[in-house]
């Protein structure tokens, strides 16, 4: 028993540095792989808009509450946050996010990205930072952990990542109650096996698209 309990704490330690190894070695390929994708794509929004920016940054909510600008491509109009207050009252998703199917503010060449979750690629640069990692909960918005119970707020005692359990179980299909636990679950049960597991079928899902809008 004291064997496993010593056994238990060594992993505990090396996790956390296993981890950011991962990440950093995960960001820096994925960026060297991706980077034709980039061009292409860094293109093809410059095109739909010339006077819109390509890349979108947001503030985001990580470890401990401790804020970070995470970066995305660009994937709505760009006075889409003016015109979120007119949406709110068509949410979709009980809880504290903002998510509606048919969501206007999103344009032609976003829906693409976001279906196949393409627009997320430049939170790598967010990875290499060390505010997200590759695998972790999604970042929320400071007006969505305002609405947060002491349970929910349990979300972000870890680092936030890229990609998840709720990404790969459902995605916008899965209620705001049912993320909370999914991304629970992954903290009770964290492990460099199991950031695998999700990441390949993070893979997975970016060919065969689930249900993201």
């Amino acid at each position: 028993m004291k064997m496993m309990d010593k056994s238990t704490k060594t992993a505990t330690k090396i996790y956390p540095v296993v981890k950011r190894g991962m990440d950093i070695f995960g960001a820096s390929f994925g960026l060297l792989i991706l980077l034709p994708v980039f061009i292409v794509l860094a293109c093809i929004i410059k095109l739909s808009d010339f006077k819109a920016p390509i890349f979108f940054k947001q503030e985001r909510l990580g470890k401990n509450g401790v804020r970070f600008m995470m970066y995305k491509f660009r994937t709505m109009v760009p006075n889409a946050e003016e015109k979120l207050a007119e949406l709110l009252p068509f949410n979709e998703i009980e809880g504290a996010m903002f998510k509606i199917k048919h969501d206007p503010r999103i344009t032609k060449i976003g829906s693409l990205l976001r279906k196949t979750s393409m627009d997320e690629f430049p939170q790598l640069f967010n990875v290499l930072k060390g505010d997200m990692s590759l695998v972790g909960p999604r970042p929320p918005l400071r007006r969505e952990v305002a609405e947060y119970s002491v349970r929910d707020y349990k979300r972000l005692s870890v680092t936030p990542g890229c990609t998840g359990l709720w990404q790969v179980s459902g995605r916008n299909n899965v209620s705001f109650a049912e993320m909370v636990n999914l991304d629970l679950e992954y903290i009770q049960k964290t492990s460099f096996l199991f950031d695998v597991q999700i990441l390949f079928k993070t893979v997975r899902v970016i060919i065969f698209p689930n249900s993201a809008y």
